[in-house]
């Protein structure tokens, strides 16, 4: 297997064919079930979803490289893979043996030109970290300085590109035969995953992102970032300053050491949100890994080989939607979200305005910690509905953002699983709110932190409508959803069948058997217009 897995054709076909594997069973499945979606049903496709995600586990731990990234990232989509997906997917990290220090040695020396021992003083021949890009040893310099060495592992650039070739027919694939389509433009996902992963792969631009996230936490307390070597640095070897501590979610180390689990968990919110409220980068990649913590409870960032921009549109977006969550103001909510193009023109506003609300109201009761709440599982159900029926889509520039946001929302909770990120990031919301609006804005920033309870009367008696009326929305969008399921069940019918006769036509057409090529012709021709047909049907049932 460990020969295999560098052959480029041998991993593009176990990529290929296990994504053909499983569009197929979700054809056939969709075709047997198809107008009979109850109780049942619903625990059979879980079922399925659940072993193409155990499948696509240990096809990505054995074949590494993109294919571990891949997951990782689909682990986060809760937008168009099914809840049993995501939960076998959760935890997928990389778990590949180190490089034999030989060949590491080799890199090193190639890259700097000259023997290591003229650079470096002292180096361990054993990695402290082994990951799908790259080793990392521990090392001192000659003035003494101790040093990380991040040494890109051999011949990863020729896997990841093999890896992008069996995704770039994987898309085309998902574009022509599933419904992916609709729910994310995948050309620019791809493009963008290629920007970012291939970033990652040039760890010169991981030391320019270092320098920047150095530059912008330099003044923050308690938060810093290591100090990166330029001299020794180039694209296949990063040198950057050694810092003593452990990984932020070893619970034991922050035990040992007295540090409030609470208080280190808002620091952490309060991090993230200073990044996701401002133009600029974003740490992409910010898992426990990455994410150090040092004795006296000093946080440490590193590992800046995948990040993200937020423009500064979508930044007053993002602002917008967080005050209206932190303010209870949820159409302001779903005005930034439509802002931020996830929301086409045809989307019901009332009904996305109602599902927010109602998520921050199960958040904010404390249901959503207790794992058996059929109420939490029920919502989640629910939201995932709507998200395939509404026209809604995840803005390519908001993928890895999403990623982001989703693994560190993991490390809090497992550092504090008590945490409530809503009162936590209250304070600083309004104290920024109310720096960003000047003294005119004093009173306005004043009536809206009081709101909440201000409103509280309407909202108990708007409470007891909730139930009747978020009956009547889901019976409607159900009934949209079943009808799409059937027309699009039909559509890729057709496409299969019509398949049968354009390879006949190709034959007749080689063996210059005119008689058959004119009746598969005409079938071929047939079947694309009812294609089309169909395709202009689902169009409009989704955009009304």
């Amino acid at each position: 297997m460990f020969v295999m897995k560098k052959i480029a054709a041998y991993r593009i076909y176990k990529i290929v064919t296990m994504a053909v594997k499983f569009f197929l069973q979700v054809y056939f499945f969709n075709r047997r079930y198809r107008g009979r979606w109850d109780p049942s049903v619903e625990k059979k496709w879980s079922d399925l979803a659940g072993k193409q995600a155990r499948e696509y586990k240990q096809t990505a731990l054995k074949l590494e490289g993109l294919m571990i990234k891949v997951g990782q990232f689909l682990s986060t989509r809760a937008d168009i893979m099914p809840r049993s997906f995501i939960l076998e997917l959760e935890g997928l990290t990389d778990r590949v043996p180190p490089v034999p220090w030989e060949k590491a040695k080799e890199v090193i020396e190639s890259e700097w030109n000259t023997d290591y021992g003229s650079m470096v003083h002292k180096i361990s021949e054993k990695p402290v970290a082994s990951a799908s890009i790259g080793d990392v040893y521990h090392a001192w310099l000659h003035n003494g300085d101790s040093v990380a060495i991040k040494v890109q592992r051999p011949g990863i650039d020729f896997i990841i590109r093999t890896d992008f070739k069996a995704l770039k027919i994987v898309i085309w694939l998902a574009k022509k035969f599933t419904n992916f389509g609709k729910q994310a433009d995948l050309d620019a996902l791809y493009d963008e995953m290629v920007s970012v992963i291939g970033d990652e792969l040039n760890f010169k631009k991981e030391l320019q992102n270092g320098v920047a996230f150095g530059e912008r936490f330099k003044d923050t307390e308690g938060v810093i970032v290591p100090r990166y070597y330029e001299e020794y640095t180039t694209r296949r070897v990063l040198v950057m300053e050694w810092i003593e501590g452990s990984k932020i979610t070893d619970l034991s180390f922050l035990d040992k050491h007295s540090l409030n689990r609470e208080d280190l968990a808002e620091r952490l919110l309060l991090l993230f949100v200073d990044q996701l409220l401002n133009e600029g980068m974003f740490h992409a990649d910010p898992h426990g890994g990455n994410i150090l913590i040092k004795s006296d409870g000093t946080i440490v960032l590193i590992d800046f080989g995948m990040v993200g921009v937020i423009s500064k549109n979508d930044a007053e977006a993002v602002q917008r939607a967080v005050e209206g969550v932190i303010f209870e103001r949820y159409s302001e909510v779903v005005g930034a979200l439509e802002d931020m193009k996830f929301l086409l023109p045809a989307a019901d506003r009332d009904l996305l305005q109602e599902i927010v609300e109602r998520v921050v109201a199960v958040y904010k009761s404390g249901d959503w910690q207790d794992g058996e709440s059929l109420m939490m599982e029920k919502l989640l159900e629910d939201v995932q509905d709507i998200v395939r029926t509404q026209p809604i889509q995840l803005p390519t520039e908001f993928a890895f953002f999403g990623r982001a946001l989703s693994t560190f929302t993991g490390v809090i909770y497992t550092i504090y699983p008590e945490a409530d990120f809503i009162e936590m990031a209250r304070p600083t919301i309004v104290r920024w709110a109310a720096d960003r609006g000047g003294e005119g804005n004093t009173w306005q920033t004043v009536l809206r932190t009081i709101q909440p309870y201000l409103s509280a009367p309407s909202k108990i008696l708007d409470a007891l409508e909730e139930p009747k009326r978020y009956r009547r929305s889901m019976e409607s969008y159900r009934k949209k959803e079943s009808r799409m399921n059937d027309l699009s069940g039909r559509r890729r019918e057709t496409v299969y069948f019509t398949l049968i006769p354009l390879t006949a036509l190709h034959g007749a057409v080689f063996l210059e058997e005119w008689i058959i090529a004119g009746g598969a012709g005409f079938l071929t021709l047939f079947g694309l217009l009812r294609i089309r047909a169909l395709s202009k049907k689902i169009q409009t049932d989704y955009e009304e």
